[in-house]
């Protein structure tokens, strides 16, 4: 299935929407003491879908993290890689090729490969998967969930990941709508909140490196009401900082503030790569939330993307459904009344390289699931 696969510069990735498979991302991982490696690959049209006769080859490409775990094992991590999509019934196989050809192109040392795959889950093609209502009911145990992925496999290795690392469930806005429409089909309690922002004179300017603090101030309020990890601001500037304009794929990154009268009350970092923006990192002030800041910072960036060129808008990161207990359900409600798809992606998916060494890290993995790569 893969005919070849070779090295290549990071500067000759492929244009693409998804950040995370860019060379403006290699540049943030780079800048972090990261190392992260390129790679082509060829494979027959008719061995990647269904119902294909087409015996042309379709040549496409990946980002790999090298990200090390000690000072001699690392593993190889693919952020929403591979791009290319093949049929459900191919996928497992067409990445167990992938991952054999890959072996000798890693450390010596590096014990699995983990694609965080950014592939539409199977479980959210099917209508016995929803309820009455239209509510998706999730993916099955892990056990059901790994004899559907390595069916047509050689070797049965691939494993569901402990945790997944990016967010498995986002909302996409299709932006090729004009901007009339997209008002329209947001929820109305939505539509109302932003006019009312607008009203209380909350305004949205794009700010630079010199405004950081203003960004990181907003941050820790609401890591600190949120409970959640708090990067150190330096993490902030290289993203903000990271360049690859002289490559296939560079991005652009806006950093968003909405206030009133000068006083900064919620913030975000908009990437815009190809077609796509996307809604990175936000956060917001403790006080005068009843100016419903949010909800111009949203609307602005969506605006932004459109004005650039994209026609899609990825709100990056939800819980899978409505459920009250879910830690990201007040960022379902929130998204979703802006009227986008909720889209569910596959999410981790592991290829040992090492049996022995990989199951003792993901035992170890287990015990402490705050561990992210990102």
């Amino acid at each position: 299935m893969i005919a070849d696969i070779n090295d290549k510069e990071i500067s000759g990735l492929y244009k693409t929407g998804i950040i995370q498979q860019t060379a403006y991302w290699s540049a943030v991982k780079k800048m972090q003491g990261i190392q992260s490696k390129a790679f082509n690959f060829k494979s027959k049209q008719s061995d990647l879908y269904v119902g294909v006769d087409d015996d042309t080859y379709f040549i496409g490409d990946l980002l790999i993290i090298i990200q090390a775990i000690d000072q001699e094992h690392s593993i190889a991590y693919v952020p929403y890689g591979p791009e290319i999509e093949p049929s459900d019934e191919n996928q497992g196989y067409f990445l167990e090729q992938l991952s054999e050809s890959l072996r000798t192109h890693l450390p010596p040392n590096c014990i699995m490969i983990r694609y965080d795959l950014s592939w539409e889950s199977h479980w959210a093609k099917e209508e016995d998967c929803y309820d009455l209502h239209g509510n998706w009911l999730g993916v099955p145990e892990k056990r059901i969930q790994e004899m559907r992925f390595n069916f047509n496999t050689e070797n049965w290795n691939f494993h569901k990941a402990n945790t997944d690392i990016l967010p498995s469930n986002t909302i996409f806005m299709d932006l090729k709508k004009e901007e009339d429409m997209l008002l329209g089909n947001m929820k109305s309690k939505t539509r109302y909140n932003i006019n009312l922002a607008e009203r209380k004179g909350v305004r949205v300017r794009s700010l630079g490196m010199e405004s950081l603090e203003i960004w990181y101030e907003l941050y820790r309020q609401t890591a600190h009401r949120n409970n959640f990890f708090l990067h150190d601001i330096n993490y902030f500037k290289i993203v903000l900082s990271a360049r690859a304009n002289d490559t296939l794929s560079p991005a652009d990154v806006y950093l968003l503030v909405a206030e009133v009268d000068n006083q900064p009350l919620a913030a975000m970092f908009l990437v815009i790569a190809a077609n796509r923006g996307t809604y990175l990192y936000g956060a917001s002030a403790s006080w005068n939330r009843n100016y419903m800041a949010t909800y111009a910072l949203q609307w602005r960036a969506m605006q932004l993307a459109k004005e650039k060129g994209c026609t899609e808008y990825d709100f990056f990161g939800v819980s899978p459904q409505a459920d009250l207990s879910h830690p990201m359900y007040g960022l379902y409600r929130f998204k979703t009344g802006f009227g986008g798809e909720i889209y569910h992606r596959m999410g981790c998916w592991d290829y040992p390289l090492d049996n022995r060494k990989y199951q003792y890290y993901t035992s170890m993995e287990f015990k402490n699931q705050s561990y992210h790569l990102s």
